[in-house]
């Protein structure tokens, strides 16, 4: 078989796994856009259980139910969000639909992306796969929840007391606030994958242990740099919020990497010989 043959053959692979997943994340984008969920509770043994139902609603969605749930939670009280571009609210109920797709059909992406991957994987690299896949997931979950339900409301807090101590009005963009939320809350998700990227390097024996404690500079550089591209404002106080846990995850990926090398370096070393009595 040539190259060529194999090329097309990969990018046909690559066709035949996008297909699918499009084939899922289109019926729950849709779904999302076009339907909201209609609360409602039933007894049950004496208990009253909520629950809901989907109902056909293209204007007040899933989406725009998020986005009202994001606003109550995030938002101090007395900030006003403003409708500023014509078409601003059609744009953050695609952008929040788009963030629930992927997060929904995460999973069946996963899926396909490791069936494509896995048959040019070495046994070892598999093996690593399978073990980190668990907490790589975990700390992504808990990164993103994190930034949603504490660092995010945290942060808008504090800029909008700078906006009260200055004497202004408390208002913002619903596109600003939409973006900044979405970006900055998955920005803890990225982060929290720090020390799974550290170890897996090391694992793979592209990086040794030693490395990421010798460059530990760098590393602090690195995590100013990526808080300041990731948060869509400028006051620096966002920046720090990032970068202070992305700096100790760091160093914890470190030291779990740094750990296994020695254990690995243990158990390759020969047996003392026992001496003669």
């Amino acid at each position: 078989m040539s190259d060529l043959d194999r090329i097309l053959g990969v990018l046909a692979e690559v066709r035949h796994r996008l297909v699918r997943i499009a084939w899922v994340l289109g019926p729950i984008f849709g779904f999302l856009l076009f339907f909201e969920i209609v609360p409602f509770r039933f007894g049950l043994f004496g208990y009253s259980i909520p629950f809901g139902y989907p109902w056909p609603s293209p204007f007040y969605n899933v989406t725009a139910q998020v986005f009202r749930a994001m606003v109550a939670w995030m938002l101090p009280p007395g900030v006003e969000l403003l409708n500023v571009g014509v078409g601003d609210s059609i744009l953050v109920q695609m952008e929040i639909g788009i963030l629930l797709t992927l997060i929904l059909g995460m999973p069946w992406i996963v899926h396909e992306v490791g069936a494509f991957l896995v048959p040019a994987l070495r046994k070892n690299e598999r093996a690593l796969i399978r073990q980190i896949g668990i907490p790589a997931t975990t700390l992504f979950a808990l990164g993103t929840a994190i930034g949603v339900f504490l660092i995010t409301p945290f942060t808008f807090l504090l800029l909008f007391k700078y906006v009260a101590a200055m004497g202004l009005a408390p208002v913002l963009g619903v596109q600003d606030f939409v973006t900044f939320a979405l970006l900055y809350s998955i920005a803890f998700g990225v982060v929290f994958e720090l020390p799974v990227f550290v170890y897996a390097l090391t694992r793979l024996g592209m990086v040794k242990g030693s490395a990421w404690r010798k460059h530990w500079r760098g590393a602090i550089l690195g995590s100013l740099i990526f808080g300041m591209i990731i948060t869509p404002d400028n006051s620096g106080i966002t920046m720090l919020l990032i970068a202070t846990p992305m700096m100790g995850l760091y160093f914890g990926g470190a030291y779990f990497a740094n750990r296994w090398e020695n254990q690995r370096d243990a158990a390759r070393r020969p047996p003392l010989a026992a001496g003669v009595g």
